[in-house]
């Protein structure tokens, strides 16, 4: 006779907070980007390069376990969840998981969200999680930048967060505690578990994985989850814009070694890791210092980054000074702007159609903190739906819908408007527009390490510029009122 098979629970809220943008991220925003359940969640994950995309594989090819997609929401990063969106989404979860008994449960959270009134959403909803499935074992996955406390892990039973930067190994983690939950879920001991917090905030424009010191503690940290006992290592950098009492990097480990403990593991990696504290405080050149720099490359693209206005970061796709510093440079080179947010603009362009000359103004739209507005006549030369699959390594293959844009030509330069907020970190958001990037000179876009991932093979060269935005270098003109006072300071 058949043993029943046992049902796995699956759920997702991510979202990445920037306490100090200007702009709430509303159930819309979940809603235009990922909001699904049951089949349709299934269908829509299928084959990407995602938590759930791994997930889905798993449902399909696990005999002994069934698989129960109950919510998965999630939207790009931006400013606080108001708090009763992020009741609406958490109370969906737990309503999903009452129909239980569950033999185990995993949840994808980001680990930095926040909402208008919680720096710690996501700490409610573990606790909320677990008192809904009793003892079930509960794993959960958290991206690179999570803030964390050793009181997240004190209501799951396994967690991992990302250990690449930019994230192209969301599938392996999602991989890895499916792996931890089947034999959890079949009766083995749950591992031994640490967290070391690090009395600073890093900013994160120094804290990809493929150079530099997090590149170092990831190699020393794989070496570590190498040896004989340890389950995971996870090094955490922290969001610095997400203003928590949680603010900051921590080491995590989990393991079932006996003459290794995971509390002294974390310590000796906390050590190395704030061994290199210093080299994560970077400066970065001014927009006519990195302008002249990028022309004087002799051929090829050059990308110039505006990290302080990433939306991956928490940034408002207003900001106008990049844009205002290539005007100023008058460069006799085919440059490309993308991108600004500003969805009265895209539908005024629609209107009029391609072809015809509309004055426009650019930036400041949502705040002149960062500058004053470009106001010119700007030419509409292509226009789009907005919807496009990602094609680079990050979250490949996932469908993405940037609402309406337009392409417009002013001054010289084509610049990228859109309906929405999000990041141009695939080649599909190029090809959208019908652009040929090895054709374009000065690349410069709203952007930061996750442009890597897919642009760092055919740029010449990337240049990160100081600019005044929502996520700017220097945190100490930041007002944090969560994050302990001692952690809120630049180097």
């Amino acid at each position: 006779m058949n043993s029943p098979m046992k049902r796995l629970a699956v759920a997702r809220l991510w979202h990445e907070g920037n306490s100090f943008s200007p702009v709430l991220t509303p159930l819309a925003c979940f809603q235009a980007r990922e909001w699904l359940e049951g089949e349709a969640a299934r269908d829509f994950y299928r084959g990407t390069a995602t938590e759930m995309g791994a997930v889905t594989a798993y449902a399909e090819a696990a005999r002994d376990w069934q698989v129960d997609f109950l919510f998965c929401a999630a939207a790009p990063p931006g400013g606080p969840v108001p708090q009763a969106d992020y009741l609406v989404m958490r109370d969906r979860i737990l309503a999903r998981l009452t129909p239980g008994p569950w033999d185990a449960v995993y949840l994808s959270l980001h680990g930095a969200m926040v909402t208008d009134r919680d720096p710690v959403p996501e700490l409610d909803l573990l606790q909320a999680v677990r008192a809904a499935i009793g003892g079930a074992p509960l794993a959960v996955s958290y991206d690179l930048h999570a803030n964390l406390g050793s009181e997240h892990l004190r209501w799951s039973d396994f967690a991992a967060g990302y250990k690449t930067y930019p994230h192209v190994d969301m599938a392996e983690t999602a991989a890895k505690l499916l792996e931890q939950l089947t034999e959890l879920g079949a009766g083995a001991a749950h591992p031994d578990k640490a967290l070391v917090k690090l009395p600073w905030i890093f900013p994160s424009f120094n804290m990809r994985t493929t150079d530099g010191p997090m590149a170092e503690i990831m190699a020393e940290a794989r070496g570590v989850a190498a040896e004989p006992g340890v389950l995971d290592v996870s090094v955490f950098g922290g969001f610095a814009y997400g203003d928590s009492p949680f603010a900051g990097p921590s080491v995590m480990v989990h393991g079932k070694a006996k003459d290794r403990p995971a509390e002294r593991i974390a310590e000796d990696l906390a050590r190395s890791l704030a061994a290199r504290a210093d080299r994560f405080y970077v400066t970065l050149p001014t927009p006519t210092e990195a302008i002249a720099a990028a022309l004087a490359e002799p051929e090829g693209t050059v990308a110039l980054l505006d990290p302080a206005d990433n939306p991956l970061s928490g940034g408002i796709g207003d900001t106008p000074g990049l844009l205002r510093a290539l005007i100023e440079a008058k460069p006799a080179l085919r440059t490309l702007f993308a991108f600004f947010w500003d969805p009265d603009l895209v539908a005024r362009a629609h209107r009029e159609g391609v072809g015809a000359r509309l004055p426009v103004r650019l930036g400041a739209r949502l705040t002149d903190r960062f500058g004053p507005p470009i106001e010119a006549t700007a030419l509409v030369k292509k226009l789009t739906d907005g919807h496009f699959r990602n094609r680079g390594p990050m979250e490949r293959n996932l469908p993405v819908a940037l609402g309406s844009t337009a392409l417009l030509e002013l001054e010289g330069i084509d610049v990228i408007v859109t309906e929405s907020c999000q990041t141009p970190n695939d080649p599909g958001y190029f090809h959208l527009h019908g652009i040929d990037l090895a054709q374009i000179r000065l690349l410069a876009v709203k952007a930061k390490n996750h442009f890597r991932a897919a642009f760092a093979p055919s740029c010449r060269r990337i240049i990160d510029v100081d600019l005044p935005g929502p996520a700017a270098l220097d945190l100490r003109h930041l007002e944090f009122r969560h994050a302990p006072a001692a952690l809120r300071r630049s180097r």
